[in-house]
């Protein structure tokens, strides 16, 4: 009974106590200093080894400027024999606020000095002195810690330091040796020298990362300056002094280094440098062993080429491409070229006849889940165009149902409604969008939406569908890159259903349209009508992208490009293009810190 007794004692006191610490914290945050210091006076007598109860009631007495007390309560704790350093630096910072500058560095440096009887202190003296901002003292206590005992780093801090004071030379260095001595992840760090450089190479900042990262690979060479050179290249978009970097690379690591060297390929590919990234590629073809790596290259080659390709260019393409499948067979190692071709006899050379057989032939060899259903959205994407849609509609269908739970089936879902649009059959295409508007594929789901709200808004308004009809023909039309007879009846579109919904679609897929053959004056006039006729519609996010971009990238205005990446920001935080307008807008600002 007595042992019953006891225990509920200590639960009533255990209970009482954390009731004591919840309201001096409380009451502290709300800046009610003086409730708040009774109740860290009670803890601290009952727990005087607690260092946050202690803390706690020197900053209630520094709060309501009773520094005298402060003062009386650290003497005293730092005259104790197991005194933790952090009371030196907060009797110190106490004089500070006094301003006793002379008192308060004496016994900043007794802090200091505690490192040296037990290195394991100089996190806390560092955090401490961080905290108030003492910097060129947190620095003293974290150089000092790693001098007397080797294996602590505290570089990460140290590089956080330097870079709040603006020594970014020492902040690189700090970062870099974390990196090289395998301390953190270079991930981790390539995150945080990303705050400090820009895209353009002339910034200081940019400029002081390679003289350190040159003087790094003099000092000691070593590939990882290489790797680190390449990619503050890519940062900088300049392509072919990261290729200069990689091929350094490749002739240090061999064979392995060409996955650098591919992703290289397609990131200068992806940002329009061509020259360069054929080099890239050429490189990969000669150099490659593995047959997988060498076919993707010449295949990224003849993207290339197709990009303006028109007449005898087209049939030399498809010369390479024979030759390529005279070379590498037809089997389930080699689908992409397969599909590579079928793509180009039917979006090119506009024959479809041929691909379809190619592919379906391709279905009778023995593959696995998902090189059957690459083939078979491959195939169904020609029946489209050939307006084979009921037969294009099994082979999505299949795709759908067998990778239910993968980006895959959602992609074949997504194609069986824009096909179902295609035909007309305009209540099964919502059906299917309603489900991938909760797609784990951010643009599957934004694009779903789109279409979605295209259908819906103009089934109401009009119930016999006549300009959703056109616009699902015109559609279709810039699908089979017919863009000359799209523009045409999305004219019609914008002539004879003016006021309707689906004006603001029309006008958005012209402007596209009209981008594609570089008319650039005519996308901006389109773009600039929904913006200010249609500024409160869910397409005025994409038309005030679209006219940065036109302005960025074509007209070459950056002020308004600003403007209306800005727009974005500051009126469509939910946009899907909110996160890159951002990173667009403070590119073009000239910020050195994202």
């Amino acid at each position: 009974m007595r042992s019953i007794y006891l225990i509920l004692c200590l639960l009533f006191l255990s209970g009482a106590k954390a009731q004591e610490d919840f309201l001096a914290k409380q009451y502290f945050n709300d800046g009610e200093f003086e409730k708040a210091v009774v109740f860290y006076e009670k803890l601290v007598e009952q727990n005087p080894r607690r260092t946050d109860y202690s803390e706690g009631l020197v900053a209630c007495y520094q709060q309501l400027e009773r520094y005298g007390d402060a003062e009386t309560f650290l003497l005293n704790k730092i005259e104790q024999t197991y005194a933790f350093p952090t009371f030196f630096i907060e009797l110190g910072y106490n004089y500070t606020l006094q301003n006793q500058p002379e008192k308060a560095s004496e016994y900043y440096q007794r802090a200091i000095q505690k490192i040296e009887e037990n290195p394991n202190f100089g996190y806390a003296v560092g955090y401490r002195f961080q905290k108030y901002a003492l910097l060129d003292e947190a620095i003293t206590a974290y150089i000092k810690a790693m001098a007397l005992k080797s294996e602590l780093n505290y570089d990460f801090q140290l590089a956080r330091i330097y870079g709040e004071k603006g020594d970014i030379e020492k902040m690189y260095q700090s970062y870099l040796r974390l990196i090289y001595e395998g301390k953190t992840s270079r991930a981790n760090v390539l995150r945080n020298l990303d705050d400090f450089i820009t895209e353009d190479p002339t910034n200081q900042n940019n400029i002081t990362l390679r003289k350190t990262l040159l003087l790094n690979a003099q000092k000691n060479p070593d590939v990882l300056w290489n790797e680190l050179l390449s990619w503050l290249f890519i940062q900088q978009a300049q392509y072919k002094s990261a290729f200069a970097q990689e091929k350094a690379i490749y002739k240090r690591t061999g064979e392995s280094s060409l996955d650098r060297m591919v992703n290289l390929g397609e990131i200068t590919l992806e940002n329009g440098d061509r020259e360069t990234a054929t080099t890239i590629f050429e490189f990969i073809v000669e150099n490659a062993t593995q047959p997988n790596i060498r076919l993707n290259a010449q295949l990224s080659l003849i993207d290339i080429e197709l990009m303006d390709a028109k007449g005898k260019k087209l049939d030399a393409v498809g010369k390479k491409f024979e030759s390529l499948l005279e070379d590498y067979g037809y089997d389930n190692k080699t689908l992409q070229l397969q599909i590579a071709y079928a793509n180009f006899l039917t979006f090119k050379k506009e024959n479809p006849e041929p691909a379809i057989g190619m592919l379906k032939r391709s279905l009778e060899e023995s593959l696995g889940r998902f090189g059957k259903a690459y083939i078979k959205l491959a195939l169904g994407d020609i029946l489209v165009y050939d307006q084979r849609f009921n037969e294009a509609l099994i082979y999505f269908t299949q795709v759908q149902k067998s990778l239910k739970n993968d980006v895959l089936g959602q992609d074949a879902r997504f194609k069986v409604a824009q096909t179902s649009f295609y035909k007309g059959d305009f209540d099964w295409a919502l059906t299917q969008l309603k489900v991938l508007r909760g797609s784990t594929s951010q643009l599957i789901a934004n694009d779903a939406m789109q279409l979605s709200l295209l259908i819906s808004d103009n089934s109401l308004e009009d119930s016999t569908q006549t300009a959703l009809r056109k616009y699902a023909r015109a559609d279709l039309l810039a699908y089979q890159n017919n863009d000359e007879e799209a523009i045409s009846i999305l004219d019609d579109i914008l002539e004879n259903h003016k006021g309707e919904k689906i004006e603001d679609e029309a006008l958005l897929r012209q402007g596209k349209l009209f981008e594609a053959q570089k008319n650039f004056s005519g996308a901006r006039f389109n773009y600039q009508k929904i913006v200010e006729f249609y500024g409160q519609d869910i397409l005025a996010d994409d038309a005030h992208f679209a006219l940065a971009q036109l302005y960025e990238n074509h007209i070459s205005d950056i002020g308004k490009a600003k403007y209306h990446y800005e727009k974005i920001i500051y009126n469509y935080q939910d946009s899907y293009y909110f996160p890159q307008a951002r990173k667009n807008f403070r590119r073009l600002r000239g910020d050195s810190i994202n």
